[in-house]
């Protein structure tokens, strides 16, 4: 039985896989999954898909997808989340600023160059107008780096899931200045090119297992109360959050969507032109 590295975010978005794991559901496909937990995002999972220290990774789309295109050897197979991510834009709670509109001047925390949280700052300034400069940039690896980097002034913006970093606005620690919600389906399943040639039908199965999974999490009587509990949120916000979450329970990838998403990242300077969707997608 081949081993499988799947690796994604430790967050609320990817209890099905954690479900499937545990109802050993792709045990029974003949599939042996190892989990591996990123908490510095999808910078950390392109540089380790790169390295070939894992096989498959749920991360985000524009992440994933601008790597591509500077060289990763990887192809997008499917779609994980098909709904935008709201991403809360936030401070400290002691820092000055106020307003969103007044966030472009300022020091950004960024967990990797790459991620979301250095990628998407960089969108919502080109479609305000905006631009923010490399030495506006700190780097802090994760939340926890964030947390420290925006209480000692060293940054003063964070970009980062809304209701991940929620509990620390309801703590006091941050206050959200504003939010931003991408154009596009949020998270992608891309996986190396080394594992889609060696492995396509189990990565098949694999989809299959996580599709289903995804589906039955969705219709759950019970999935807002045990997300609730197992990531510690409040059940209003997990609520809120859940039904306005839809994941993937099919191979279908939209090909305009993922040409919006080059569209846009091109016009922020982050790839330098758009290339064939056969570079990007492989379809299994």
């Amino acid at each position: 039985m081949k081993k499988i590295r799947v690796g994604g975010v430790p967050e609320h978005f990817n209890l099905p896989w954690h479900l499937a794991l545990e109802n050993k559901h792709f045990e029974k496909e003949g599939l042996e999954i190892e989990w591996v937990s990123y908490p510095g995002g999808t910078g950390a999972m392109t540089k380790a898909l790169r390295n070939g220290e894992v096989d498959v990774c749920m991360l985000l789309t524009e992440g994933i997808t601008a790597d591509i295109i500077k060289g990763n050897p990887s192809k997008i197979i499917g779609m994980y989340v098909n709904t935008p991510l709201i991403w809360g834009v936030h401070t400290h709670v002691d820092n000055p600023l106020r307003l969103y509109g007044e966030t472009y001047s300022k020091n950004y925390a960024i967990s990797r160059f790459g991620s979301g949280s250095h990628l998407i700052p960089i969108v919502d300034a080109t479609l305000n107008d905006k631009s923010i400069s490399p030495d506006q940039l700190v780097e802090i690896k994760n939340l926890d780096g964030a947390l420290s980097s925006l209480g000692n002034g060293e940054s003063d913006v964070f970009y980062w899931e809304k209701y991940t970093t929620k509990p620390w606005v309801d703590k006091g620690v941050l206050k959200r200045v504003g939010e931003f919600v991408t154009p596009w389906s949020c998270f992608a399943i891309a996986a190396t090119d080394d594992i889609i040639e060696s492995s396509p039908d189990e990565l098949k199965r694999m989809m299959s297992v996580i599709h289903f999974n995804c589906d039955q999490f969705m219709n759950s009587t019970n999935a807002v109360e045990l997300v609730s509990k197992r990531y510690e949120q409040k059940l209003e916000d997990v609520e809120q959050w859940f039904y306005s979450t839809e994941w993937a329970i099919n191979d279908h990838v939209s090909t305009k969507m993922l040409r919006n998403v080059m569209f846009m990242l091109k016009q922020a300077e982050i790839i330098e032109k758009e290339v064939p969707l056969s570079k990007i997608l492989r379809r299994l």
